[in-house]
Formats: structure tokens, sequence, C-alpha cells
């Protein structure tokens, strides 16, 4: 099975980070030393994607700039001695390409992921939400594996405590976890907590089956027009396989400002160039 292609979902306006996402999209708001949308490029290329797929916004023109090389700009950092920095801008195209897609107005994830239909290439092909970030590219890795040797979709999991289900999508699994691997027998969205079938929820790492397309184009929209990418999934783990891995990598939700500040302290204490500075100073503020 050739899974090549990562879809990354980036069309969103970052409303809770107004006023600043009005002008910078919050994919390209720096945690640590790169942009969030960076970091998921990093994880999919070192889990072996060497195809991005994002989905944009016309109103996002500066995430379709970032995406563009500019090799002016690589010549002048190759000048002044940086050629760290100009390998790194230099990897797409070399390390992995990019196709930007656009979607034209918010109806939901599912929506969003079929708008990268006609740009997939392969069998299967990865969903990242940039609004996580993965501390490694492993899970990425292992989910890829799970769905060539089972031929069919795979969701990324975290255990949360009972009273923190109602907020996320949460599987009925077919029997317990072995070495951290689970059937998914169905999905259920935001349960109430008594009414929840495990405390097993989908984190934003999907590695999915292209037939997943056909699925969504099908799909009843809901609240708000919406097409849900989990509605998908349910009628795909009724009629094949459907796994989930469970997360055992760091993992920061960056979906709210909290969140962002609390990765990008953590990944910039991280960095040796600006780390050791920002210790020192977290230190002194105690």
């Amino acid at each position: 099975m050739e899974v090549r292609s990562a879809v990354v979902p980036a069309a969103g306006l970052g409303t809770r980070f107004l006023p600043a996402s009005k002008s910078v999209p919050k994919e390209l708001m720096p945690i640590g030393d790169r942009p969030a949308l960076q970091h998921v490029i990093d994880e999919a290329v070192a889990a072996g994607f060497d195809h991005i797929v994002v989905v944009s916004n016309v109103a996002k023109p500066a995430v379709e700039h970032y995406l563009t090389p500019d090799p002016r700009l690589v010549a002048d950092l190759r000048e002044r001695g940086r050629d760290d920095t100009a390998d790194r801008l230099e990897a797409m195209g070399r390390d992995w390409t990019v196709d930007i897609v656009f979607q034209e107005r918010p109806l939901g994830l599912g929506h969003a992921v079929g708008c990268a239909s006609e740009v997939v290439r392969g069998d299967a092909f990865a969903v990242m939400l940039p609004d996580e970030i993965m501390g490694a590219h492993t899970l990425l890795a292992r989910m890829t594996a799970v769905c060539r040797e089972s031929g069919g979709g795979v969701v990324g999991l975290l255990r949360v405590p009972a009273d923190e289900v109602s907020a996320y999508g949460v599987i009925e699994p077919e029997g317990p976890l072995s070495d951290g691997v689970v059937a998914v027998r169905g999905l259920v969205e935001k349960p109430a907590p008594e009414e929840a079938p495990s405390d097993l929820i989908v984190i934003g790492r999907y590695v999915l089956t292209v037939d997943v397309f056909d699925r969504i184009r099908t799909l009843t929209p809901g609240s708000g027009g919406e097409l849900q990418l989990t509605d998908a999934l349910r009628e795909q783990a009724a009629n094949g396989p459907i796994h989930g891995v469970l997360c055992e990598v760091e993992r920061w939700d960056t979906g709210n400002p909290v969140g962002f500040a609390v990765a990008a302290v953590d990944l910039g204490l991280r960095d040796p160039v600006v780390g050791p500075a920002l210790a020192a100073h977290l230190d002194s503020l105690r």
C-alpha cells in the first residue's frame, strides 16, 4: 500500500487568536524556532511522507507565500554563512513537495479533507491537524505501518479521564489494547461521560484509505451545514477495518492561547540557541 501524502487542514481563521491572526495565520505563529505548520510538516517528512497537501483559505495568502520556494533568500542566507537555515528552506522540492488547495467556506473537517481528494497521491494518506504538535514522528510512523498491515484506516488515540470524554470523539473498541493498537468498532462524538464507550479519544492524527473520499461525498451535512470526518470514519468502521494507535509521545494542544504558550515555552527550552537564555529567565522568575 502506497502512503505518500499528508493533508494538513489549515483553512480556519484562528478566531481565538484575534487580533494577531487577522494578519498572521495561526499556523505561521512561531512555536520554538519554527511555525506550527513547519512542525507538522517536519513530523510528516520524518515519518516517511514526501507530499504535503495544505488545505488553506484565500484569506490567508501568507500560508501560500510561506510554502513558495525563494531562491534569492536562500542565496542570501548562504552568503551570510547561514547554511543550516538555507538547507531547511531548500528542503521543499528536494525532500518533499507541496500542493495547496482551498476550502472556500468553513464546512467542517470532513469537507476540508475532501478538498484534497484531487491531489492526494497513493492508496492512503495522513491527516494532520496543525493545532496538535507532537514531540516525535513515531506515532505517525506506527499508524502508517498499521494501515499498511491492516489495509484500513487508523486513528491516533489518547486516554483521558472519564469526566473529559464529552469534549471529544470517543472510540468504541473491539477489545483491549494490544501493544498499543486496538480495532475500532465505532465512534461516538462528544458522548456524556456515563454513555461513553471508552476513555480513548481520537486526536488530530489519522491515516486513511482513499475510499474515505467517497464516504465524505455522500455525507449528510450536520449542524451549520458542516461535514464531519467522524461521520465518514463511523461508516468506514461499519464496513471495514479501522484501528486506533495509542499516542505515547509528547503532545501539545495549541488550539488555544494557553496551550500555544505552553508549547512555545516547552519547545523553546529545547532549542540549543535560545533554550539556555530562556531557562535562565524562567529561573529568575521563581
